[in-house]
């Protein structure tokens, strides 16, 4: 196979490679952006807009008093305010701006830009785990569904049961995510390829298209239409209320604020600052059954928590945080389900694809695929960024060392790399449930700083084992007949292409020389992540099965923090589900079957 090995890199590359050179339209005014799409959506307005009084500065009649307050307008928030506003006044509150008039959210083609802008307004935020493993928040309303890849595959029965869900509400649930921001993909030739490959090498039988998880392959749902246009859990916002529901966005809320007067805290309001710095309180209404919840993700959620005085007390002292309530478990149970990819060079261009194929095997592990990046010459040959992560990048070099001086020599490295060596898809094996655990901490009160990050990649020797089991079905796949149309891999070719991905810096943890006999050392040096993390915030621990808070009134968890395992093999389309399931379980609750959802 004619290419350059060292050209070999694992999916964090894929999610920072190409279209970087495109323009970011920063030509275009904030004033166009809202002129876009502010009258589908009139309740969405700058945070700047809520007054010191705590009443719209619009003359709203809604003011303070407001149902439910939810903080973060992400992949759960979303469904969660659209279905909460049939029938009660919602305030929404989301730290990033809006997806509608960003081409780097809205077009498939753009699918890496927002993950590589570190700049202060982009839809990502990117941190490194302690682990050394690169990764990224939503930042952004619609959250996750904004910077991932589109692949929408429900939860197992099984995960359902096990989650105590009220599995006819669940089958509600979905539909009403699916009607509306779902689509079928139109299958690309690289993924029909890993698809055949995975029924050579005995992930069967083939399920064809379906959004439901069972063993074999299969390829699920997307949220790019057939342009490749992308659908969020902000378009959601379609179906709520208006005259009941406010969206606040670059709202970043600093903490809740308690009453502790009681036998309980009870939460009473939130507090935020608006683009322009100057902070604000919104409150609850005193009526029976008003809430705050929380849905910031598993990061921000245990972080929230945290800064607002529920956590471990030791922890909370240390930073000068007053205790509201003492819980050694918030931040801790944090998991990542571990990736690890091979790069498959190609001898021709290949269609762009995202994640459309799965194998879902009975060894706990899941097999995806993606393709067709860094086609051009402008792509390969533009600056990517300091966090981007090809070969010759800088996100290996300390922070302090990554002067102009080095800039200029990774860019005139670069050059020399031939066209070739960007040109394939990838084949990625992700563990389903690993067992390895780590924990959140905070490194200041300051909510805008990404708290500390530990996952424990590989600490339980079964994860290890199992990604091993997974590489090697990859193996099985690549020299599978299927790939002949795309490129000739014998032993010899894949024993370099294994080896190679060791020396691609594609995280910041040590290499080790080694070959492919230790596909363990193998794991550990190329794991990355697919942000599928979850766990802070997990059922039992922190919130009751109803994601009540424990010994906190009016206040709830509401998102993937909550989980012990992240469900399916994408956990979006669950996430999803959960916001609308207990939007409409909460309003069944406070009203009776007589809500009519």
């Amino acid at each position: 196979m004619a290419v350059v090995i060292g050209a070999v890199m694992p999916v964090i590359v894929k999610l920072l490679l190409l279209l970087l050179c495109l323009n970011f339209n920063s030509s275009l005014t904030q004033a166009r952006k809202w002129e876009s799409w502010k009258d589908k959506y009139p309740f969405i307005k700058p945070a700047s807009s809520f007054s010191s009084s705590n009443a719209w500065s619009s003359g709203s009649s809604k003011g303070h008093n407001y149902d439910y307050i939810i903080v973060g307008g992400g992949t759960a928030g979303c469904p969660l305010a659209a279905t909460l506003s049939q029938k009660f006044n919602v305030l929404l509150l989301e730290r990033g701006g809006v997806p509608f008039a960003n081409a780097n959210v809205s077009l498939m083609q753009n699918f890496h830009i927002s993950l590589a802008d570190t700049s202060p307004h982009s839809a990502s935020q990117i941190f490194a785990s302690t682990d050394g493993v690169f990764n990224a928040r939503a930042r952004v309303l619609g959250g996750g569904t904004c910077i991932n890849a589109g692949f929408y595959s429900r939860a197992s029965q099984s995960y359902i049961k096990k989650a105590g869900w009220d599995s006819k509400l669940v089958n509600e649930s979905f539909p009403w995510i699916e009607k509306q921001i779902v689509h079928k993909p139109i299958l690309a030739p690289w993924q029909k390829a890993v698809s055949d490959g995975l029924l050579e090498v005995g992930i069967s039988p083939y399920n064809g298209f379906t959004y439901d998880h069972i063993y074999g392959t299969k390829f699920g749902g997307t949220l790019f239409d057939r342009f490749g246009h992308r659908k969020t859990a902000a378009d959601l916002l379609t179906s709520a209320n208006p005259e009941k529901l406010d969206v606040l966005v670059h709202a970043m809320v600093q903490k809740i604020e308690f009453d502790t007067s009681g036998r309980k805290p009870r939460a009473v309001g939130v507090i935020f600052k608006d683009e322009k710095g100057n902070q604000h309180t919104a409150f609850l209404s005193k009526r029976k059954g008003s809430e705050i919840i929380v849905s910031s993700g598993a990061i921000g959620s245990p972080q929230i928590l945290l800064l607002s005085g529920i956590g471990p007390k030791a922890e909370l002292k240390k930073l000068n945080i007053s205790v509201v309530f003492d819980n050694k478990f918030v931040g801790k149970g944090m998991s990542d389900n571990p990736l690890n990819t091979i790069f498959v060079p190609t001898n021709r261009p290949v269609q762009q694809s995202l994640i459309q194929t799965v194998g879902i095997t009975k060894m706990g592990v899941y097999i995806e695929a993606s393709s067709g990046y860094g086609e051009t010459e402008d792509s390969i040959h533009c600056h990517h960024g300091i966090v981007s992560a090809e070969i010759g990048q800088l996100s290996a070099i300390p922070p302090k060392q990554r002067t102009l001086e080095a800039i200029e020599v990774y860019k005139r490295n670069k050059k020399h790399v031939p066209q070739e060596a960007f040109r394939g898809g990838f084949i990625l094996e992700k563990i389903a449930t690993p067992l390895s655990t780590g924990h959140i901490s905070l490194k200041s009160t300051k909510v805008d700083d990404s708290p500390s990050v530990t996952f424990n990649y590989f600490s339980h020797p079964r994860d290890l084992k199992r990604c091993v089991d997974g590489i090697r079905i990859v193996e099985q796949i690549v020299k599978s007949k299927h790939f002949t149309t795309y490129a000739q891999c014998d032993k010899d070719t894949l024993d370099k292409l294994l080896n190679m991905s060791v020396q691609a810096n594609i995280n910041l943890i040590p290499k080790h020389t080694n070959d492919t006999e230790s596909l363990e050392q193998f794991c550990k040096d190329t794991v990355t992540t697919i942000w599928h993390y979850h766990g802070g915030c997990q059922v039992g621990k922190v919130v009751t099965p109803d994601y009540r808070v424990m010994n906190v009134n009016r206040l709830r968890v509401i998102d993937g923090s909550t989980f012990n395992e992240s469900p399916g093999t994408n956990p979006q389309a669950t996430v999803l589900m959960m916001g609308r399931y207990m939007g409409v379980k909460i309003l069944r609750e406070r009203l009776g079957r007589a809500a009519g959802l």
